[in-house]
């Protein structure tokens, strides 16, 4: 068998390959759902908690910038849903992946910004040594290998065009 007679991809229509996508994407944006949902749900009750008036005035403005990420985030890891269910039966389903695969990038991104804010808001109550912005750097940049540096370097190294 030669090399060219090898199958060098899967032999799908637009519509399969956007139907598979499509379910692959929506495995994925299940994890991050979870994760920010959780996060943001345990930022909105300590605006409840007696200790939020105790927080200094820069503390506190940290806090409502993590809210404001962490309600951005769920609305674009969320609005896959929102699209699919929008544009379903309509026959825009490769163009409706690609729209949800941006906006589950904007929604890891601002995930991202989102847990950054909230490690460094809980750090600097719970400790006010200066390590905590090395601390909180270190995660960043384990955040950006993980999510972003090893898929990227995947992709690169491995894909063929």
């Amino acid at each position: 068998m030669t090399q060219e007679d090898r199958r060098t991809g899967r032999d799908e229509t637009q519509e399969e390959r956007a139907d598979r996508m499509w379910g692959e994407l929506i495995q994925e944006v299940r994890v991050a759902q979870t994760g920010v949902q959780i996060l943001f749900g345990f930022l909105l009750t300590v605006v409840f908690t007696p200790k939020y008036d105790q927080l200094e005035h820069a503390n506190q403005i940290l806090y409502i910038v993590t809210v404001v990420l962490g309600a951005t985030a769920t609305g674009a890891l969320i609005g896959p849903v929102s699209l699919h269910r929008l544009v379903s039966g309509r026959s825009v389903k490769p163009q409706a992946v690609r729209w949800a695969s941006r906006l589950t990038f904007v929604g890891l991104v601002l995930l991202l910004a989102t847990m950054t804010a909230a490690l460094l808001l809980i750090l600097r109550v719970a400790t006010h040594d200066g390590y905590v912005p090395w601390l909180v750097s270190g995660v960043v940049i384990w955040y950006l290998l993980c999510w972003f540096v090893l898929p990227m370097w995947a992709r690169h190294r491995h894909t063929t065009r």
